[in-house]
């Protein structure tokens, strides 16, 4: 695992497979079965050729090839790769919650990881977890997105869901209800807004982004009345974000805000916590929603829902959220390279810019 890529204009995109008994593996083979994916990006699956087999089978899915490898000196960009993360046999039973579910996709996840930070892969989609099987010594986080911050030792990330010109970003993720307050302070808010802001910037291509921020009671705390934390932490926190070079407006009433359409006069949305935001969220992105993690040194990217263990095996998931995971992988990728470009030793652009006037 040490060779680094030669990069092509197509990425190569890791594939993590997730919980091997839900829709996971078989949402990527929809998706990869449409050779045209090849034209775009050269896919590697981190799973075992076993697996794969298994739900191709059950598929019926003959549009589906790939080839095996176990290094990455067979990288073939012309064609789907399984990059073996095991060898031993695996009972795979679609729709059961149990521990191999779990383990198994851990283990993806963990090699996918080592592969990202090798370089070996441009970036990463990951396929549902179940939170609760996956946990052991090795994961013990609430989902895929703190257990990347603390692979990639961040200081801060944050859950950003995108689809169209809709991006929802989460100031709590997987919190219970009962402890969200104590996370909304001013150092949290302007942490997240940072991220934002940035992520706009270098992974989205907006120039200068609007973001707008919710309230987290109802009516926006109605100037006190509702709770106090809007006029503690949540406007304090938008004054200072100005401050910072940051258009950030708010805090609004969340009961309204989406309703009203108002998200459409925004490049961004900071919710206070996690059904605040998600539920508007995937009631407007119809099933395309892509949960991105701003922050990361990498770029992932993961489709908008769950497990969904009720349908696994029974050939009716609708892959269209993983597949556009896939694209705005490549799409941020792609993005992050042209803002490297356009910044990077300004000086030395601008005489280039001299010299060109000058002839």
């Amino acid at each position: 695992m040490s060779t680094a890529i030669a990069h092509t204009h197509r990425p190569v995109i890791g594939i993590s497979v997730g919980d091997l008994n839900s829709i996971g593996t078989e949402i990527i083979i929809k998706t990869f079965a449409d050779n045209r994916m090849l034209e775009l990006c050269t896919p590697v699956i981190f799973a075992s050729n076993k697996t794969i087999n298994f739900y191709r089978k059950l598929l019926n899915e003959n549009n589906f090839n790939y080839q095996s490898i176990k290094d990455f000196s067979r990288l073939n960009p012309k064609q789907v790769s399984v990059f073996n993360c095991w060898e031993e046999e695996v009972q795979i039973t679609p729709g059961i919650l149990n521990e191999i579910g779990g383990k198994y996709a851990a283990r993806s996840l963990a090699v996918a990881i080592e592969c990202l930070k090798d370089k070996q892969i441009e970036g990463l989609v990951t396929a549902p977890i179940h939170k609760k099987n996956i946990q052991s010594a090795d994961f013990n986080f609430t989902g895929h997105t703190p257990y990347l911050q603390n692979a990639f030792q961040s200081k801060d990330v944050l859950m950003f869901m995108t689809a169209d010109n809709m991006r929802v970003g989460l100031l709590t993720e997987h919190v219970p209800v009962a402890e969200i307050a104590k996370f909304v302070t001013k150092e949290n808010i302007l942490s997240k807004l940072m991220l934002m802001k940035e992520s706009l910037v270098k992974d989205f291509g907006i120039d200068k982004p609007r973001i707008a921020v919710l309230g987290l009671n109802p009516h926006a705390g109605d100037e006190g009345l509702i709770g106090d934390e809007e006029i503690k932490h949540i406007t304090p926190a938008i004054k200072q974000a100005k401050h910072n070079n940051i258009l950030a407006f708010g805090p609004y009433s969340a009961d309204a805000f989406f309703a009203r359409e108002m998200h459409r006069k925004f490049d961004g949305v900071l919710a206070m916590y996690h059904d605040q935001g998600l539920i508007p969220f995937k009631s407007l992105a119809q099933g395309e929603g892509v949960n991105y993690t701003a922050g990361l040194p990498i770029v992932r990217t993961s489709p908008d829902h769950g497990t969904a263990f009720d349908i696994a095996g029974k050939n009716t998931a609708d892959e269209a959220s993983f597949r556009q995971a896939v694209f705005t992988a490549i799409d941020i990728i792609a993005k992050r390279k042209t803002y490297a470009e356009n910044t990077q030793n300004p000086l030395k652009k601008t005489e280039i810019a001299s010299e060109r006037g000058a002839v």
